[in-house]
């Protein structure tokens, strides 16, 4: 447990160990973990509260393994790792201010480098010669200036922004891999990782030895939206990852930059649809710098709204007791927002985040992204 010691100063050493098996106890993201804190003060009494919690949700519980968890810290000492947990002065200030932000990552290299105005840079697997050759000139440019370039660490733009940003030789590049800290993906990245380790800083808010897996990726993604006041996009197709990202760093509040492309090369097609749709169209390394030297918290880029789901106005459910309304009664497979479900049930915020709490313990309710909450199929 002393990595968990490490992590946050003046935290004890059995309240640290206590949060990370609360974060890895079934059915807790980042949504619950905070609820939790909130609601109960430490992660020692939340864990003590949840079986409780999730019986009156109509289900059993129990906590992450004890062993377990001293296993994975065990695991992040041995991969020259550390916990950073949200409330340590050394959290990314932007990353904290996300909805949805990890509550806990593991982390190798020099974490100082977050003190430095980030920019994410991100584009296509499959990307052009010259979209790859952009990418690293721009990171580099930007990485010389004392920015910090962030991406994902894949195939393609990812790769060639952090090889710029390392060639400026001031280590100002973060890469956040979508599995636990001392796994490499891609494969053919196994001395770039180890590099960008050394030099710069490798996050992951997986557990160590997780392998990535599909419903990773947009969470990395979302990090790396969290990071930085900008998000560049190089080169993508109209239905990527790259573009998740940016839609991410829009509905943040951050700026969405692209470099414009060939319409004629289906590679170029999602940063050319990003700029139709209100991104900013940038050129040079000096036009993104500009951006991110008058960001205010304001972003520039204005998208186009996308149609809003429709709203399921579920029935007001029958009741004997009308100081508890039955917060599963208005829920379906359909997702609805948090809101929409405190509206509907007439009863006040804190209480019906607890009934939530308790159905998702119980292994009854499943967040979505955007607010949003359902039965579980």
């Amino acid at each position: 447990m002393t990595q968990a010691r490490d992590a946050v100063r003046n935290l004890p050493q059995a309240e640290a160990f206590a949060r990370i098996r609360l974060l890895r106890s079934p059915n807790v993201g980042p949504v619950t973990y905070r609820q939790l804190m909130s609601r109960f003060g430490t992660a020692q009494t939340a864990l003590q509260a949840m079986p409780d919690l999730a019986a009156r949700g109509g289900g059993r519980y129990r906590v992450a393994d004890a062993d377990r968890v001293s296993a994975e810290i065990d695991a992040v000492r041995v991969a020259g790792a550390k916990y950073l947990f949200e409330d340590s002065a050394s959290y990314p200030a932007l990353l904290r201010e996300f909805a949805g932000a990890p509550p806990i990552l593991t982390y190798r290299g020099d974490i100082g480098l977050f003190d430095r105005p980030a920019v994410a840079i991100v584009g296509a697997r499959n990307a052009s010669a010259a979209a790859m050759r952009m990418a690293g000139e721009f990171a580099a440019a930007l990485a010389g200036q004392g920015r910090l370039v962030v991406s994902g660490l894949a195939r393609g733009i990812d790769g060639a922004a952090h090889e710029g940003a390392l060639s400026a030789g001031r280590g100002g590049t973060c890469a956040v891999i979508a599995g636990g800290i001392d796994v490499v993906y891609p494969s053919q990245h196994f001395d770039l990782q180890q590099r960008i380790a050394n030099e710069g800083i490798l996050i992951a808010e997986q557990p160590p030895g997780v392998e990535p897996q599909a419903r990773h990726f947009p969470s990395r993604n979302r990090i790396i939206a969290g990071l930085c006041a900008g998000t560049l996009v190089v080169e993508a197709a109209p239905r990527s990852g790259s573009l998740l990202t940016a839609r991410m760093a829009y509905d943040a509040g951050r700026d969405v930059m692209a470099i414009p492309g060939s319409p004629r090369d289906a590679r170029a097609r999602g940063c050319n649809q990003l700029i139709r749709d209100g991104a900013i169209l940038v050129q040079e390394p000096d036009d993104v710098a500009e951006m991110l030297d008058s960001f205010t918290g304001n972003p520039r880029s204005h998208f186009r709204e996308e149609a809003p789901e429709p709203v399921i106005h579920a029935p007001t459910p029958e009741v004997e007791d009308d100081s508890k309304l039955d917060i599963a009664a208005l829920l379906s497979s359909a997702p609805v927002s948090v809101d929409e479900i405190i509206r509907l049930s007439g009863a006040n915020t804190p209480s019906v985040q607890m009934a939530l709490i308790e159905l998702e313990l119980a292994g009854r309710l499943t967040r979505h992204a955007g607010g949003r909450v359902s039965l579980s199929s």
